[in-house]
Parts: C-alpha cells; sequence; structure tokens
C-alpha cells in the first residue's frame, strides 16, 4: 500500500500582526521551494524528506530551536535537493554564493548589492 502524497503547505500565517519571515531571504527560499515544488522539480515526499534530514543535521550539531535554523535548514534541503537532481551542481552553488559575497563585501553601504556582469 503506497502513501498518498502529501498536500503542499499552505500559505504562512502571521501571527499577531508580525510579518511571517524575519528577513527576505527566508521569504525567498521558501517561495522558490513553493515554485519548484510546483513545476515537478522534485516530489512534496522529498522536499519534505530533504528538510527533516537539515533539521535533524543542525539539531546533530547544536544549533538553536529558532527561525533562522529552521530557514537555513530549509535553504540547505533545497540546495541538496537542486544538486541531487542535477539541475545545478554544488561548484556552481558555491561559486555564485562566493560571487554574492564579493558583492556584499565590494558594495557601499546603504546601495543595491549587485553581481558584476563576470559573476553572473
Amino acid at each position: 500500500m503506497s502513501r498518498p502524497e502529501p498536500q503542499a503547505p499552505g500559505p504562512l500565517a502571521r501571527r499577531d500582526g508580525e510579518p511571517a519571515f524575519d528577513e527576505p531571504w527566508q521569504a525567498q527560499v521558501m517561495g522558490l521551494a513553493a515554485q519548484l515544488l510546483e513545476r515537478g522539480a522534485f516530489s512534496n515526499v522529498e522536499w519534505s524528506d530533504a528538510l527533516g534530514e537539515a533539521l535533524r543535521a543542525a539539531v546533530a550539531r547544536g544549533e538553536p530551536d529558532d527561525p533562522q535554523t529552521y530557514y537555513r535548514s530549509a535553504l540547505e534541503a533545497l540546495q541538496c535537493l537542486l544538486a541531487r537532481g542535477g539541475g545545478v551542481s554544488r561548484e556552481a552553488m558555491d561559486e555564485r554564493t562566493e560571487a554574492w559575497r564579493r558583492a556584499y563585501r565590494n558594495t557601499p553601504h546603504g546601495a543595491p548589492v549587485v553581481l558584476d556582469a563576470a559573476d553572473r
């Protein structure tokens, strides 16, 4: 007997009028995961398993049980699924991450962070 495919999560509710996310990158990670799920890049079960694995790894590393850890784990799960599916290599993700770090370090305070043409 096969397990039924779980339903994708609905939108996150605000609590006491507070935003659902602490930082914009958290919303971007969850939005990207939702879009990739919708387009069939991976299944709900694969997403759930990868997120659970990332959260268990965070607990094993002694990370706190807080929103930052949850969303970092969600990002880790998303990166793992993309690398497994062959859509994006770990090396390409690492290179892009480093390009954004360089751009951030070289951007004056208050200016938008953008990648150099060579890093796109």
